[in-house]
C-alpha cells in the first residue's frame, strides 16, 4: 500500500506548552535530506555566480527568447544565447555604474517579463545592486510607495508604462533619477521627463551610455541582499522582503535536488515559459534554477488569450501556473468535451476512469494506460505544446477535481507547491506519481525544518492525534527581515523560525494539507469562532459557483457571503426554471439567489459544518472578483478588507433582509 510510505523524519522532538508559550510539534524533515541539506554548487555564492558559471559552461546555448512580430502577426521565436545575454549585461552594468550608482544602490524593475527584464536583473546582480521589481498589477499608488520606501534612483521600465511611472512623480522624484525604456523614448515622454527632473534614456542610448570605461564587477557574499520584493497583502501598505543571495542559491539547490531524486533531473534541453510575474519569486526561483542548468527561458506576447498558442510555438517542457491558469485549462476542455457529443465524451470518460484507475493503483502516469494516452489525451498534450514534462502549481490552492483531472489527461507530471516570498518560493511540493498526495502540497523539500506551532484560540493543536497548527518554517532560504520595519520582522521571525500564518495538518506520509489561515478568524456575537477560509474551501466545492467570500463580525450572529456564479450551471437553470435576460440580471433574481444558497446550504449540511457556519443570505456578482477593483492580490488572495469596503450596501441589505424574515417568522 502507498499509504505507507513516509517522506519526512524527526530531527526534534516536540515541546509541551510553557510559559504562555504555545506546545510545538516535532521538527521534521524531508527524507532526501537523510545525510543532510544539500549544498550550492562549489564557487556559487551568489546569484551572479549562477549565471556567469552558466555563460561559461554553455555559452552557446539559447537563454531568452522572444517572438518575432512580423507584419503583426506573431512568428517564430528569437533567441539570444548566454553568450549574447553576458555581453548585453556588461553593458548595462557599466552604463549603471557611469550614472553614479554604486554598490547597495537599489534600481527598480517595472513592466511584463521580457529579456530585459532579466537582463536588467543580472546587471543589478553583478554589481551587487538591489533589484526591486515594481509590481506590474498595482497601481501608481503601489509603486510610488515601493520607490520611495525602497530609496529607489534608477527605474528600468516597460516602454507602454512610462507615463504610469510619471504618475508617481514629484513624490517619487526625491529618489528617482534616471529612467530606463525597454524600448524606446517618445519625444512627449523626453519632454515630460525633463520637466519633472528625470534623465530618461531608451535602451539602445542606455547601452552606448559607458563611453568604454569598464567598471569592476565586485565580490559578492552569500549574505548579500540581492533583491527586495514586495508582497502584495491583503491589509496595509506592501512589506518590503529582504532576499540574500545564500536564500535563493539555497533554493535552486534544493530544486534540484529534489528533481534529480524523483528521477526529474532539469538540464539544458529543459525550455521554460515565463508569463508569471518575475516580480513574484514563484517565477523568480524557477528561471534561477532554468539558468543554473543552461536551459532556455521564452517570453509569452502579455496576453493570456494567446498564451496557449505561445506554448504551441515554444514547446516547452517546464510549465508553472497559478490555479487560475489551470481552471482555464480546465473549463476550456470540459467544454470541448461538451460540445463534442455523446460518443466522444463516453471515449473519453471510459479512457479517463481506466487511466486513473490504475494511477491510483500505483502505476506512473506514463505506464498507467499508453493506448489511452495516444488516441484520447494525446489532443490535450500538444495543446500545450507537446514537450510539458513537469506542470507546477503554486500561488494558491489548486482544487482537487482539477489536480486529478489534470494528472490523467495532460500526460506529464501536475505538482503542487507551497511558499511564500518570505521563505524564498517553494517550501513544499507534491511528488511525481504519488496519488496519495492529491489535495495537499506535498512534503517539505530538501532544505528546511518544519513543524506546527499549535493556536490555542483555534482550537489547533500541534500534539493532537492529527497535528494541525500554524506551520512554522526554518533554514537558509529564509529572507532577511522586512525592510526598514524591524517591528513586523520580530512578529514572525521568532528564533530563526518563520512563523507563516498558515494553519496546516500533517498527513501521516508526511504531506501537509494547508487548512486554514491564522488571521482569517472573526468571532460572532454569540462569541463562536469562524475560521473564515477552512468555510470558504467547503464552499468553494459548489459547482454552481466560481469563487465565494464569505462575511461575518462580531456585531452579528450569522454568516452571508457574496458568490460569483459559475455562468453555465446558473444559465442551465435559468433555462430550465423559464428565468429569462442575460448573465447579470438572471443574477438578480430572487430564486436564482436561491437556488445557489440552497446548492451552498447543501454542501455545508453534507460537509458537517456547524450551524452558526451556515451562510443564511448570498448575493450574485456577475463579475469575477478582480484585481482591476483591488480586491484580489496579484497572487489572487481576497482582500478582504477591500471586499468589504466593496460589497458594504449589499452586505448591509443582507443581513436587514435576514433578519426582517427571522422577526415575521419566515
Amino acid at each position: 500500500m502507498t499509504s505507507q510510505k513516509r517522506f519526512i523524519f524527526e530531527v526534534e522532538a516536540a515541546k509541551e506548552a510553557t510559559d504562555g508559550k504555545p506546545s510545538v510539534g516535532p521538527v521534521y524533515r524531508s527524507t532526501f535530506a537523510k545525510d543532510g541539506f544539500p549544498n550550492p554548487i562549489d564557487g556559487i555564492n551568489s546569484c551572479w555566480d549562477i549565471f556567469r558559471s552558466a555563460v561559461e559552461k554553455y555559452p552557446n546555448n539559447r537563454m531568452l527568447g522572444h517572438r518575432e512580430i512580423v507584419n503583426g502577426k506573431a512568428g517564430k521565436y528569437l533567441w539570444k544565447t548566454y553568450k549574447e545575454v553576458y555581453d548585453i549585461v556588461i553593458k548595462i552594468g557599466n552604463a549603471l555604474r557611469s550614472c553614479g550608482i554604486e554598490e547597495g544602490g537599489k534600481c527598480g524593475i517595472y513592466g511584463a517579463n521580457c529579456s530585459e527584464w532579466i537582463i536588467s536583473m543580472e546587471a543589478c546582480n553583478a554589481h551587487g545592486l538591489y533589484c526591486v521589481p515594481l509590481y506590474d498589477t498595482l497601481g501608481a499608488g503601489a509603486v510610488e510607495f515601493i520607490i520611495s520606501h525602497a530609496e529607489i534612483s534608477i527605474a528600468f521600465v516597460e516602454e507602454k508604462k512610462i507615463p504610469e511611472l510619471f504618475k508617481t512623480c514629484p513624490n517619487s522624484t526625491k529618489y528617482m533619477k534616471t529612467i530606463v525604456s525597454f524600448g524606446g523614448v517618445k519625444s512627449e515622454h523626453k519632454e515630460e521627463a525633463e520637466k519633472l527632473g528625470l534623465v530618461i534614456h531608451s535602451w539602445d542610448e542606455f547601452l552606448k551610455l559607458t563611453r568604454n570605461i569598464k567598471y569592476d564587477v565586485p565580490i559578492k557574499k552569500q549574505s548579500d541582499i540581492c533583491t527586495i520584493m514586495y508582497t502584495s497583502g491583503t491589509t496595509g501598505d506592501p512589506k518590503g522582503v529582504l532576499i540574500s543571495n545564500e536564500s535563493i542559491v539555497t533554493i535552486t539547490s534544493g530544486v534540484m535536488h529534489f528533481l534529480k531524486s524523483v528521477n526529474e533531473t532539469l538540464s539544458e534541453k529543459d525550455v521554460y515559459i515565463s508569463y508569471l510575474p518575475l516580480a513574484h519569486v514563484f517565477d523568480r526561483a524557477i528561471e534561477e534554477c532554468i539558468i543554473q542548468v543552461g536551459g532556455s527561458i521564452g517570453f509569452w506576447r502579455g496576453d493570456v488569450k494567446l498564451l496557449i498558442e505561445d506554448l504551441g510555438e515554444l514547446k516547452p517542457t517546464i510549465f508553472c501556473a497559478v490555479p487560475r491558469v489551470l481552471d482555464r485549462v480546465y473549463t476550456g476542455l470540459q467544454q470541448k468535451l461538451s460540445v463534442g457529443g455523446f460518443f466522444k465524451k463516453k471515449i473519453f470518460d471510459v479512457a479517463f476512469s481506466y487511466k486513473f484507475g490504475n494511477m491510483k493503483k500505483g502505476q506512473s502516469h506514463v505506464a498507467a494506460a499508453p493506448f489511452c494516452d495516444k488516441l484520447v489525451f494525446n489532443k490535450v498534450k500538444q495543446g500545450l505544446g507537446g514537450h510539458v514534462r513537469i506542470i507546477l502549481s503554486g500561488a494558491a490552492p489548486l482544487a482537487s477535481h482539477i489536480e486529478s483531472f489534470l494528472r490523467v489527461v495532460a500526460c506529464c507530471h501536475v505538482l503542487q507547491g507551497y511558499g511564500l516570498t518570505e521563505s524564498c518560493a517553494g517550501t513544499f511540493v507534491t511528488f511525481p506519481d504519488e496519488l496519495d498526495m492529491l489535495g495537499t502540497v506535498g512534503p517539505p523539500i530538501p532544505n528546511v525544518d518544519i513543524c506546527l506551532e499549535s493556536v490555542p484560540d483555534m482550537e489547533y493543536d500541534a500534539l493532537g492525534s492529527t497535528p494541525r497548527s500554524e506551520i512554522c518554517i526554518r533554514g537558509k532560504t529564509l529572507f532577511s527581515g522586512y525592510h526598514k520595519r524591524e517591528d513586523l520582522t520580530k512578529e514572525v521571525l521568532i528564533d530563526a523560525w518563520f512563523h507563516t500564518g498558515d494553519v496546516g495538518e500533517w498527513q501521516p506520509d508526511g504531506s501537509m494539507k494547508i487548512i486554514d489561515r491564522k488571521k482569517n478568524i472573526f468571532k460572532l456575537a454569540q462569541g463562536e469562532y469562524v475560521a473564515v477560509e477552512s468555510l470558504e474551501n467547503v464552499y468553494g466545492q459548489v459547482e454552481a459557483t466560481d469563487s465565494i467570500w464569505v462575511y461575518g463580525n462580531s456585531f452579528e450572529s450569522f454568516l452571508v457571503a457574496v458568490a460569483n456564479p459559475t455562468h453555465q450551471t446558473l444559465e442551465r437553470w435559468a433555462l430550465e426554471n423559464g428565468v429569462n435576460g442575460d448573465f447579470n440580471s438572471i443574477c438578480q433574481d430572487k430564486n436564482a439567489k436561491a437556488f445557489i444558497l440552497g446548492e451552498l446550504v447543501k454542501t455545508a449540511k453534507e460537509k458537517k459544518l456547524k450551524g452558526f457556519e451556515i451562510i443564511k443570505a448570498v448575493h450574485l456578482e456577475p463579475v469575477a472578483f478582480d484585481i482591476e477593483r483591488d480586491l484580489l492580490t496579484p497572487t489572487y488572495k481576497k482582500k478582504r478588507p477591500q471586499l468589504l469596503k466593496y460589497f458594504q450596501n449589499v452586505i448591509d441589505e443582507m443581513y436587514k433582509t435576514v433578519k426582517e424574515g427571522q422577526a415575521s417568522g419566515q
